[in-house]
């Protein structure tokens, strides 16, 4: 065997579960982009000089094109658009050092990254932002979301990052924090071929203790080699709800999925990539292929702690180590003709997640420890198996004064989870020994899930100038979706024949002997629909958009530009629950107006105004009604088919100070109301102290705040020193303020718990006053930094604070729950490129130092009085650090 096994250790870590925890981001997830160019400096002014930057977004025209106001051209991307932007160019993006793009957009005022890749914008949940690519939407891979966790697009892959924080018609209605418009590269502008590496060491991780099982040879891939296949009777036992055989049930995969290791050499984290790009000149038409495909290897050990703080018999410890695999390829074909352009993407994301599990403590009553022995010991081993592949086809044409883009896809996710094992011990002290009997308390449970996604999307925007004497432009276009979701969960229990226990010794077998051929024969063990695994096994769920909007956009005087538009939206949702639960179908209409003026009233200076009305729909997992369990956070949910769109109003005034090129300060403040908001509310689980969270829509919210940026480069040539001549200083701050608030009077909404048969007054489940889940108030971003002007050289520190946030509301009725709280901290890192010159190559070499503070992952609910604190998924982070190598020819 390759270490001791797991189980032995079992009795030695109840009284101490001495494995360390791992970083929240892992080091070297993604190799370093290949090697960048230096930031150059303007050869007139000396200024740094403007970036190029691509961006394929919703909306003919070109979000990047150049205007011109009271006779002054502004080529400044940011100060160009008609809408409040930030945008993250591949030089950007690089600097942050971040392995994959939702890393790199936590740097961006008013954003922040929560749980794994989603995020929020200026702190509303991930359903209030929208994610597209090349200005097309993606279907999710994970059940909890519609949206597209953004920790699985490698930096690598992107050409730039744009988040629009005000709306505009030509975006889709569900806009309600912001939107994230993701560009790939395109046509190269000539010949190159990079190569890239990396390896990084976490120290919670590396070369300590961690938990991992065998699976199969292909898993260090991120795909599996079989030992996972479900069986036809598997499948047929999940749709009809009927018992598996003893017969049938020797024939699963046993040991390679149920015994769990202890591995005291965890390994280091690893990446590769390639990529390559070529174009060429065919009478007037330059064709061009970009092709790119990389592979991470990541560990993380997390040594969560669970239980109140002042009573330690409460405690339950879990020691979960997650090995992730991440394959990548990209290819794109691209043509341009005059002023015209063709893409042609294709990507293909496959996001892998095999996790071991062991814990030991008390459990949802408070069990008192026996004999110094924790009271439960529980054992997972699993397999979240994502993959997303889109393929999409976009023509920009450019006629003179009429600019028509045309836009079209198909994306297709997938999750696979099988053999999701589970098994639950009771230390007996008649015999001083843990034992499964496989009922009273003590169980073994396989699970498998499949989630199948596909998406259709389409559009046309047409633009036309018209020549007026001053700029102004008409759009209008047309949008498509068509999302369908298949999605199933079949939980079974082995059981003994009649309920009866399992005798000893079989029920003091480690987990492959207690599933052994042998012992399920011998005892005539069954596999049975599981009674625990209350609501739908499976669901369909459907969601059609139709869409159009005209927008007119104008100088209607020296220095006043204006934008105004409506957009129309009819949508149809649904999701078709089996087992009798209730179904879903949502059919609404909106108009969505939305207007931004900007008044340019001094060179460098500009203030702008917005209003606009957006929509937020429930996504299909909230509204499903079935229990789903996140390893994550070890929590329980359950969807609510009786949830409503939300509805905002949004208002925006913002002042810009653009004092040199790509330099600025910005000020900001805002404002939204939301309608029908959907919160996340936590309760017992009747007779136990478990946890579930549901969803419930809640009256009203407001929220309000305000953001400052700053980013400014300093020469340093005033030093009198040959090493500072070329260099200049980096700075790049911004604060985000925003404060929320729920407002619930005696208004009948759905119970959380019984939506389907019982309504309760508001504030019965909401306090008003309290924030909405997942807003931070205060969100502090800092990079300070070093480069030079004439070559790849910089050094830079990166700071992120963010303030606590809910995660979840506690349901107010019933004994009640406080609400559970996140903790984010302070995290400072840093990030050295180099770059150099080697046969015939450009070469730089990347080092990173993450959570240099050691902040720790804190989640926790205060119920004040004598029980005071209690953790609810508490644990260490990681120092991580890594090394890169990359070279383009």
């Amino acid at each position: 065997m390759k270490t001791q096994l797991a189980f032995a250790s079992l009795l030695a870590l109840t009284t101490s579960l001495a494995a360390p925890a791992a970083l929240a981001q892992t080091a070297g997830a993604s190799p370093p982009p290949p090697a960048q160019s230096a930031p150059q400096t303007d050869e007139t002014t000396g200024e740094p000089a403007e970036q190029d930057v691509e961006i394929s977004a919703p909306g003919a025209g070109g979000e990047n094109e150049d205007i011109v106001v009271i006779g002054r051209n502004i080529p400044n991307v940011v100060r160009s658009t008609p809408q409040v932007v930030s945008v993250l160019s591949a030089e950007d993006i690089a600097r942050t050092g971040e392995g994959d793009i939702a890393g790199a957009l936590q740097r961006v005022t008013g954003l922040s990254v929560v749980g794994n890749g989603f995020v929020y914008v200026r702190g509303l949940g991930d359903r209030y932002s929208l994610s597209l690519l090349n200005g097309l939407p993606l279907p999710s891979p994970e059940p909890l979301r519609r949206v597209v966790p953004l920790d699985i697009f490698p930096t690598s892959v992107i050409a730039s990052s744009l988040v629009q924080k005000t709306f505009s018609a030509n975006y889709p209605g569900e806009f309600g924090g912001g939107v994230i418009n993701l560009t790939t590269k395109a046509v190269p502008e000539k010949s190159f071929f990079a190569i890239g590496g990396s390896v990084g060491f976490d120290t919670e991780t590396t070369s300590e203790l961690g938990y991992t099982y065998d699976g199969g040879k292909h898993d260090w891939l991120g795909y599996d080699s079989g030992e996972r296949k479900v069986p036809g009777f598997v499948k047929q036992a999940g749709i009809d709800r009927t018992t598996i055989p003893t017969s049938q049930a020797i024939n699963l995969t046993n040991a390679e999925t149920s015994v769990l290791f202890e591995n005291y050499h965890i390994p280091p984290n690893f990446s590769g990539e390639a990529s390559m790009g070529t174009s060429v000149d065919i009478g007037g038409t330059r064709l061009g292929v970009i092709a790119g495909g990389g592979i991470s290897n990541t560990w993380r050990t997390r040594d969560a702690v669970a239980g109140i703080r002042n009573i330690p018999a409460t405690t339950f410890r879990r020691v979960t180590t997650d090995h992730r695999a991440l394959v990548n390829g990209l290819l794109g074909l691209g043509a341009e003709f005059g002023e015209h352009r063709i893409r042609l993407t294709n990507l293909y994301i496959h996001d892998t997640l095999k996790q071991g599990r062991l814990g030991a403590g008390t459990g949802e009553n408070f069990e008192s420890p026996i004999e110094g022995k924790a009271p439960i010991m529980e054992q997972n081993t699993n397999w979240f198996e994502r993959q997303l592949f889109t393929s999409q086809l976009v023509g920009e044409f450019d006629f003179g004064d009429l600019d028509v883009d045309v836009r079209g896809a198909y994306a297709n996710t997938k999750r696979k989870s099988p053999y999701e094992r589970a098994f639950r011990y009771l230390y007996d002290a008649s015999i001083h020994d843990y034992r499964n009997t496989l009922n009273g308390g003590s169980s073994a449970t396989i699970a498998f899930s499949d989630l199948n996604e596909n998406l259709w999307a389409g559009g046309i925007d047409l633009a036309y100038d018209l020549n007026l004497g001053r700029p102004f432009t008409i759009q209008a276009g047309y949008a498509y979706q068509d999302t369908d979701r298949s999605s199933y969960r079949y939980t079974f229990d082995y059981v003994m024949p009649g309920g009866t226990a399992l005798p000893n010794p079989f029920s003091q077998m480690r987990p492959d002997f207690l599933l052994s051929d042998y012992t399920l024969q011998t005892n005539g063990i069954v596999l049975r629909p599981s009674t625990t695994s209350q609501g739908a096994r499976a669901y369909d769920a459907e969601l059609t958009i139709h869409a159009g909007y005209a927008q007119l956009e104008g100088e209607i005087a020296d220095g006043l530009r204006a934008t105004a538009g409506v957009r129309y939206e009819t949508a149809d949702q649904s999701v078709i629950p089996t087992d009798n639960q209730p179904a879903t179908v949502l059919s609404n209409d909106y108009w969505l107006p939305a207007a931004t003026l900007t008044w340019n009233f001094a060179p460098d200076m500009q203030w702008r105004l917005n209003a606009s009305k957006t929509i937020a729909r429930p996504q299909f997992r909230e509204l499903a009604p079935q229990l789903y369990l996140d390893f994550d956070s070890d929590r329980v949910f359950f969807g609510n088919p009786f949830l409503k769109d939300s509805k905002l109003t949004n208002l925006e005034a913002r002042y810009e100070w653009f004092f040199a090129k790509d330099q600025r300060i910005t000020a900001a403040g805002f404002f939204k109301k939301i309608k029908d908001p959907i919160e996340t509310v936590s309760f017992q689980v009747a007779g136990s102290n478990a946890t579930q969270l549901n969803f419930a829509n809640a009256p009203e919210a407001h929220l309000y705040g305000g953001e400052v940026e700053l980013q400014k480069y300093v020469p340093l040539d005033f030093i009198n020193n040959e090493l500072f001549t070329t260099r200049r200083l980096v700075l790049i701050a911004n604060y985000t303020y925003s404060h929320s608030e729920v407002f619930a009077g005696n208004q009948l909404i759905r119970d959380p718990i019984n939506p389907a048969s019982v309504t309760r007054p508001a504030n019965q489940v909401f306090t008003s006053g309290q924030p909405l889940v997942g807003q931070s108030d205060h969100l502090v971003n800092l990079q300070l930094g070093i480069e030079d002007t004439t070559k790849l050289s910089q050094l830079t520190f990166l700071f992120n604070y963010a303030s606590e946030r809910n995660v979840a509301r506690g349901l107010l009725s019933g004994g009640g729950l406080p609400p559970i709280v996140e903790k984010p901290g302070v995290r400072l890192d840093f990030v050295l490129r180099q770059g150099f010159d080697v046969l015939g190559g450009q070469w730089e070499i990347k080092l990173e130092g993450r959570n240099l503070t050691g902040t720790r992952f804190i989640e926790y609910q205060d119920f004040g009085g004598d029980i005071g604190i209690a953790d609810t998924n508490t644990f260490d982070l990681g120092r991580t650090f890594s090394i890169g190598l990359s070279t383009r020819f």
